[in-house]
């Protein structure tokens, strides 16, 4: 049961960190153009870099009216400002829209209009909005108001009508302006009757690339993941080079879980485009993310060829050789991120998670030391209070672990976590166990359960260890973590193999390239008398890991089915790597005595 930690994070190397190995797209713009906040039309921020647009003839602005300031003039524009500043919004809707009718001045009727969005008041701002297009006739912000409006009441020819003068009268191209329209219709309660306005407006672009790209976003925003489908792949019909449409395309994909349609397409676009170093990385980040790591990793590989000193390649490299515990080449890519001086934070957290992997303790200690920031900083700190336990500082350990304060959420669960491991590692298994217990009390979570229950394999507790597995397991029924637990313990501990084999199979379909779940697949069969079966998912497990208990177990296998020569030569190269394991040499002394 050593291969269950306690705090998971530390005593075993990491599962690859899949938030780096997200797939890249081409980012949304940012800014959400509202009613509330209404921008300027005329000037729309590119999304790329593209030739410029025809310009727009400048637009003659109205010729302001010479009005007298007469007393009941400044007396209401007083009374709508003070109003306003006090809450008193539709005081001042009132003041400033009778202002707006009387005076027909374009700033005053701008002032009323924009008042009156503020206020929500969509009376008073489509009649403010379309006093505005009455002196200003042409003027986006005015027609902006009005299309939201007469989108509200469900009239989807004017709201179009107004579209097209926010068209005719904005600088940018054609898929700039889009991105304009659908930010400002992004918050609209009603996106059906939005998709439909924004698909008649495509209806004479549906040639355009770059507009249908545009308009891919926007319906993916808006939850048409299927149309947005459709459109990108008609981009890249028209435009099989277009990489953001690519990456896009991919990260659409993936989102609706269609993550082997991605690795097919991408694959295939790949033909003829070796040198094409963004499409490369997606596909080597889409394998990581399948858990592809041998794949992934060739692919990096070849990008560290192409830019060999390329941060995210060459950390990817680092992990990848890490997570298969090929410990020098991990810790090749590592040091040359801090030659590089780039995220030496994370190089220097990994160089010491490896040296503290070759028990180099010191060492380790040292380089956790070097870790003053970033995402790896608190795991930095625990480790140096585990590193010290080691060392036989029990006591120190723990008041490190406990001077960290404890703060809510993950954190909290870390710090319980690597505190009950070095409670175990000392030995001290009651004042642990009572320390779960006191946490539990608290506030009870899947992960301290299991950590207990790991606990109590260790104190011979096999009834706690079932009750706390099978309490994650009706919270989550498909933690597979615990149901790979659960069924290893039946299969190692008990001669309960077909409940275990059934544990195990479920954990196998929720994860099926987890080498410890490969691992317990290979045992229980060989528990079952399946030894051929178990032969297989044991050499893929340790293919996946070179993990010393993994060679254990597949030496075992080998030699009670005869192949004794086999068996030999996986104990002797892992112990090579693993001289003083106890799994390996306790095995050994049972067959080879």
């Amino acid at each position: 049961m050593s291969r269950y930690s306690i705090y998971k994070t530390l005593l075993k190397l990491p599962v690859f960190l899949l938030v780096f190995i997200v797939v890249a797209c081409s980012t949304v713009p940012q800014e959400e153009v509202s009613l509330e906040n209404v921008e300027s039309a005329t000037e729309v921020k590119a999304v790329a870099t593209k030739p410029e647009p025809e310009p727009i003839p400048e637009r003659v602005l109205p010729e302001r009216p010479k009005i007298e300031l007469t007393e009941d003039i400044l007396f209401k524009i007083l009374l709508a400002e003070i109003a306003g500043q006090r809450g008193k919004i539709d005081v001042a809707v009132d003041n400033y829209l009778d202002l707006a009718k009387s005076t027909r001045d374009p700033v005053v009727i701008e002032r009323a209009t924009r008042i009156s969005v503020y206020a929500r008041n969509n009376e008073s701002a489509y009649e403010a909005a379309s006093l505005w297009v009455e002196v200003d006739p042409k003027n986006p912000d005015a027609h902006q108001v009005l299309t939201v409006m007469t989108l509200r009441e469900g009239n989807i020819d004017k709201a179009l009508y107004h579209l097209e003068i926010i068209l005719e009268n904005s600088q940018g191209q054609f898929d700039q302006k889009l991105w304009m329209i659908a930010n400002f219709l992004g918050r609209e309660d009603d996106q059906a009757a939005v998709l439909e306005l924004m698909e008649r407006l495509m209806e004479n672009h549906m040639d355009d690339a770059e507009a249908m790209f545009a308009f891919a976003h926007v319906t993916a925003r808006m939850g048409d993941m299927e149309r947005s489908q459709d459109l990108l792949e008609r981009v890249l019909e028209l435009k099989p080079d277009n990489n953001a449409a690519a990456m896009t395309y991919l990260a659409l994909l993936q989102k609706k879980g269609e993550s082997n349609k991605a690795l097919e397409w991408i694959e295939s676009a790949l033909e003829g485009k070796e040198d094409d170093f963004n499409m490369r990385m997606a596909y080597a980040r889409l394998l990581t993310e399948a858990k592809r790591f041998d794949d992934a990793r060739r692919q990096f590989e070849i990008l560290s060829v192409q830019a060999p000193n390329n941060v995210d390649v060459l950390y990817a490299l680092g992990l990848l050789y890490l997570q298969t515990n090929r410990l020098d080449q991990a810790e090749k890519y590592f040091l040359r991120l801090t030659e590089l001086k780039k995220r030496v934070f994370d190089a220097n957290y990994y160089l010491a998670r490896i040296a503290e992997e070759r028990e180099q303790l010191d060492k380790a200690s040292d380089l956790y030391q070097g870790v003053h920031g970033g995402e790896n900083y608190l795991d930095a700190r625990i480790r140096l209070s585990l590193i010290l336990a080691k060392q036989g500082d029990v006591d120190k350990a723990l008041s490190n672990i406990r001077a960290i304060q404890k703060a809510k959420g993950s954190s909290r669960l870390i710090l319980i976590q690597a505190e009950g491991e070095i409670l175990i590692n000392a030995k001290r298994y009651q004042e642990a166990m009572d320390f779960f217990n006191g946490a539990i009390e608290e506030k009870s979570h899947a992960d301290i359960l299991y950590s207990r229950a790991m606990l109590a394999e260790k104190m011979g507790r096999m009834d706690l260890l079932e009750a706390d597995l099978k309490t994650i397991l009706e919270e989550d029924a498909n933690n597979a973590t615990a149901l790979n637990a659960l069924g290893y313990t039946l299969a190692d501990r008990t001669d309960r193999y077909e409940e275990a084999y059934g544990y195990i199979q479920r954990a196998y379909e929720l994860s099926p390239s987890d080498f410890y779940i490969l691992d317990s697949m290979g045992w229980v069969l060989y528990r079952l008398g399946r030894l051929d079966e178990a032969v297989v998912y044991l050499q893929k497990a340790l293919e996946l890991r070179n993990d010393p208990e993994i060679a254990a177990h597949l030496g075992e296998v080998l030699w009670v089915r005869g192949d004794r020569q086999a068996a030999k030569d996986i104990w002797d190269t892992a112990l090579k790597d693993t001289p003083t394991d106890d799994r390996l040499l306790d095995v050994i002394k049972r067959f080879k005595p």
